[in-house]
């Protein structure tokens, strides 16, 4: 397994892509324990630490399956066909590690705006994306799987009134070679405002 740790840390977050076809090896207990704590260095307003994670491996992937496509056929998604059930199954058995993401919202609190907590919560997991990329492993961020059917969200644990379901990573080893992204020039996306009326 190729790691990025011996290039500098700006290399590694140039470089990062998403990965969806993974394999075992899957990250060992301490690798995803140092992608966890590099979640809770997110900028987080208030500190409320909104962010929640619910591993799910071995042959809890088979019953996430079940769960999460029975889930969707009920809800009446027309795009679950057989094909689709049977690559996302495909898919699945593959992925060695799960992680379900979901903001815990805090209606007591009144200082911090609801989206500062979902920003919060992205941020975490864009240094888990990180972390596993900087220790050699693939990562993909899916909202399938139903993430938006209440369904699989109570399943899951994450009660609708409570919390907001964001979907699940994927962390493994890469399946196959996956050629460098193709980034667009930052330029285009960047201005300088000078208090001069425009």
């Amino acid at each position: 397994m190729t790691s990025v740790a011996e290039f500098p840390p700006i290399h590694a977050l140039h470089t990062r892509r998403s990965m969806k076809f993974l394999r075992a090896p899957a990250p060992r207990p301490e690798e995803l324990e140092q992608m966890f704590q590099a979640a809770m260095a997110a900028p987080d307003h208030g500190a409320l630490r909104p962010w929640r994670f619910k591993i799910i491996r071995g042959q809890a992937i088979g019953l996430l399956a079940d769960m999460a496509i029975d889930a969707v056929k009920r809800s009446g998604d027309k795009r679950m066909t057989p094909e689709k059930e049977k690559s996302v199954r495909e898919w699945m058995a593959g992925v060695p590690v799960f992680v379900a993401v979901a903001q815990k919202i805090a209606h007591d609190n009144t200082k911090i705006p609801e989206q500062e907590q979902l920003l919060a919560t992205g941020a975490s997991v864009m240094n888990i994306l990180n972390a596993a990329h900087m220790l050699g492993y693939g990562a993909f961020w899916s909202t399938g799987l139903g993430t938006y059917v209440e369904e699989v969200q109570e399943a899951l644990g994450f009660d609708p009134l409570d919390y907001r379901f964001l979907g699940y990573l994927a962390i493994g080893t890469p399946a196959c070679a996956v050629p460098p992204a193709q980034r667009p020039d930052f330029r285009e996306f960047v201005s300088e405002w000078t208090g001069v009326p425009a």
